[in-house]
C-alpha cells in the first residue's frame, strides 16, 4: 500500500504548543508547501514539526468536504506503509533477545509457504524480506487485486476481508521479480511475511507485540492496529480518493471524489493498515532514531540501507527510509499510502527534528516538497 530522543509531549501539549507557535516565523516554508500541494490535489493536510521546545503544527485545505472542518493536531488517519517501521521493530527486537536471526529463512518459520512459479523460501532470508531485496512478488501489483481495491470497483470491495495466507498465495501466482538478493524491489508482500514470522516465533500476533513492545511504552494512544475493522475511530477527518486504479497519481480532469473513509484494512495488513496521528509518529521515529526502542546493534542493521537505481537521493533499510534532501541533509522515516490517505514521517538521523505529515486524497500528492520545505527551507 505504497507506492526520528527528545523527550516527547503529551498531546494536549503539543496542541496547545502548535497553536501557540504557528505565529513563529521559521516554518513558513512548510507551511507553503502543505498549501501548495492542496492547491493542486488532495482537499487537505496537516502536519506537526517538533525540534526540541519548538513545536509547529500546521493544516491546510479541508479535512471534510461536506462540513468544511478544518483539521486537528490530534486527528487521526490511516497511515500505510509507514506500518513497516513498526513491523521491522519488532523482528530486530527479538532478534536482539535471541528468538530469530535476520538470516534465518523464511522457510525456516513459515514452511512451505513461499513456493511456487520460481519462489523459494528456502533462499529468502528474513534480511531480505525487510530490505525488500527478496525479490517476492508485490500482491498489490496484481491487476485484479488493483481493479478490486484501487477502482471503483472498491465501492463494492471496500468490506471484504483479506488473510495473510490468501495474500502471500496471490503473490505466488507470479514470477517473483528477481531471484533473491539480486536486486531491490518494493513488496507489500514482504512484511505480510515478516509478520506472520513474528506471529510463528511469538505465538502472538503482530498487532499485540507492536501493542505491547511500542505502542504502550512510549504511550502512543492515538495508534491502533485495527484488523478488519473498517471505523475510523475520531477525531478524525474524511478521506477521499478519485479510485483511478492508482494511488498519488494525476486523476482524470473533472473526475469525481469519492469517500473512502470507511474499509476493511486488512487488504493491507501487515504493510500498511495502522492508523495513528502526527503527534504519536513523531513520538515513535523520535524514540527509535535516538535508541530508546533498539540495541544498538539492531539500529545499525536497521539504518545500513540499499541504494535505489531509480531514486537516487533515496536507499532503504530495514523499514525506514534514508533520503539525502537538497541541503545535503539526511533525514530517516517512512511515507504511507492507502486509499484516500498519503502520510510521510521523516527526522534527522538523532531524531532531534521530526516531521510528520497527512494528506486526506490520494492524487497529485507530492508530500516530498513539504519535506523539502521544513528540513532545508527558511
Amino acid at each position: 500500500m505504497a507506492a526520528g530522543l527528545i523527550l516527547p509531549v503529551s498531546a494536549e501539549g503539543a496542541e496547545g504548543a502548535g497553536q501557540a507557535s504557528t505565529a513563529r516565523k521559521g516554518h513558513q516554508a512548510t507551511q507553503a508547501a502543505l498549501d501548495g500541494v492542496v492547491q493542486s490535489g488532495p482537499p487537505g493536510a496537516i502536519a506537526l514539526a517538533q525540534r526540541g521546545r519548538d513545536v509547529w503544527s500546521g493544516h491546510a485545505g479541508t479535512a471534510d468536504l461536506a462540513t468544511g472542518r478544518q483539521s486537528r493536531v490530534d486527528d487521526r488517519f490511516r497511515v500505510g506503509s509507514i506500518t513497516k517501521t513498526f513491523v521491522a521493530t519488532v523482528v530486530l527486537q527479538l532478534e536482539a533477545e535471541g528468538t530469530l536471526s535476520l538470516d534465518d529463512t523464511v522457510d525456516h518459520w513459515l514452511p512451505g509457504l513461499v513456493r511456487g512459479n520460481g519462489h523459494d523460501g528456502t533462499k529468502i532470508t528474513l534480511r531480505q524480506l525487510l530490505n525488500h531485496t527478496s525479490g517476492i512478488y508485490s500482491y498489490t501489483d496484481d491487476a485484479d487485486f488493483k481493479r478490486k481495491e484501487f477502482s471503483t470497483a472498491f465501492l463494492q470491495h471496500r468490506y471484504d476481508t483479506w488473510t495473510p495466507e490468501q495474500i502471500v498465495q496471490l503473490s505466488m501466482t507470479h514470477r517473483p521479480t528477481f531471484d533473491p538478493g539480486a536486486g531491490w524491489s518494493y513488496s507489500d508482500t514482504n512484511y505480510v511475511l515478516a509478520a506472520m514470522v513474528i506471529q510463528k516465533a511469538t505465538g502472538h500476533s503482530y498487532a499485540r507485540e507492536i501493542e505491547r513492545r511500542i505502542l504502550r511504552p512510549l504511550h502512543m494512544d492515538s495508534t491502533t492496529l485495527p484488523g478488519t475493522r473498517a471505523h475510523m475511530p475520531g477525531p478524525s477527518g474524511r478521506a477521499y480518493s478519485k479510485l483511478t486504479g492508482e494511488l498519488a497519481g494525476p486523476p482524470e480532469p473533472n473526475s469525481p471524489t469519492y469517500d473512502v473513509t470507511e474499509l476493511n484494512p486488512s487488504l493491507a495488513g501487515a504493510a500498511g493498515e495502522m492508523i495513528s496521528n502526527t503527534l504519536d509518529l513523531n513520538r515513535f521515529y523520535q524514540a527509535l532514531l535516538s535508541g530508546r526502542l533498539l540495541h544498538k546493534r539492531q539500529l545499525a542493521e536497521m539504518t545500513t540501507a540499499e541504494p535505489i537505481k531509480e531514486m537516487p537521493t533515496v536507499s532503504y533499510g530495514l523499514g525506514l527510509m534514508k533520503i539525502k534532501l537538497s541541503c545535503g541533509i539526511d533525514v530517516w522515516g517512512h511515507n504511507g499510502g492507502i486509499q484516500g490517505s498519503i502520510s510521510q514521517t521523516m527526522a534527522t538521523t538523532d531524531g532531534g527534528h521530526a516531521l510528520s505529515l497527512n494528506f486526506n486524497g490520494d492524487w497529485n500528492v507530492h508530500e516530498q516538497q513539504v519535506v523539502e520545505a521544513e528540513f532545508c527551507g527558511t
